[in-house]
């Protein structure tokens, strides 16, 4: 099963961004998704699906949450799950 992870995007470096996932700041490959949205607009601030370091998507803040309540509510029963949200650290 592959599991996606809303992130918000904090800096953008060429292709690459830093994106915020749960307090987390991840390294995130733009290449998919671009840099500027259909409007030229920066995209920092937005929020991205991420897997495996790549921002599959942009969804908006709503869907983003609702994925990580439901990522919380995963990590409740299966705290594996917690690697995707904070990584392998904590």
């Amino acid at each position: 099963m592959c599991i996606g992870v809303p992130g918000q995007i904090c800096a953008i470096s060429g292709q690459q961004a830093k994106v915020d996932v749960c307090g987390i700041q991840r390294d995130v490959d733009l290449t998919l998704v671009g840099v500027t949205d259909e409007q030229g607009q920066s995209r920092i601030g937005q929020w991205v699906l991420v897997h495996v370091g790549f921002a599959m998507s942009v969804i908006d803040e709503a869907e983003a949450r609702d994925t990580l309540a439901a990522l919380q509510n995963m990590f409740d029963v299966e705290p594996d799950v917690g690697a995707l949200m904070w990584g392998e650290d904590r």
